[in-house]
């Protein structure tokens, strides 16, 4: 984001975190944001909904993360007459949790480097 200083603007630093595996993408923004919804709503076809995504591409986030991790993060019951659904693991979980904690410091990490900008362009 561009802070405007004096009718100036300022660069910003921003930038976005995710993890790799040995697949590709194993966790990011998006990735958590689906398991923040199928722990919401205990359904990976109304998490989807949910962030306007079709099933297929959730279901297909979710093995690709299950496949990734040493344990699934999500587990799911066939759908039928009682229903389906879904729940996350404990490794989901702390999927969810270590994933914020590194969002929080690398968010850190940029107001950091923008300030130390900011300083030497002061300095000028």
């Amino acid at each position: 984001m561009h802070k405007k200083h004096k009718g100036k603007i300022s660069p910003g630093f921003r930038g976005r975190i995710w993890i790799d595996g040995e697949k590709g993408t194993f966790l990011g923004y998006g990735r958590i944001v689906l398991l923040e919804r199928i722990h919401e709503y205990g359904s990976i076809t109304k998490a989807a909904k949910s962030m306007e995504m079709s099933y297929r591409n959730a279901w297909e986030l979710v093995d690709s993360m299950n496949t990734q991790s040493s344990q699934p993060l999500v587990e799911a019951a066939t759908g039928g007459r009682g229903g389906g659904g879904a729940i996350l693991t404990v490794e989901g979980e702390h999927a969810i949790k270590l994933f914020w904690e590194f969002h929080k410091d690398f968010q850190n990490f940029l107001r950091h480097e923008e300030q130390k900008l900011m300083r030497s362009k002061s300095k000028r």
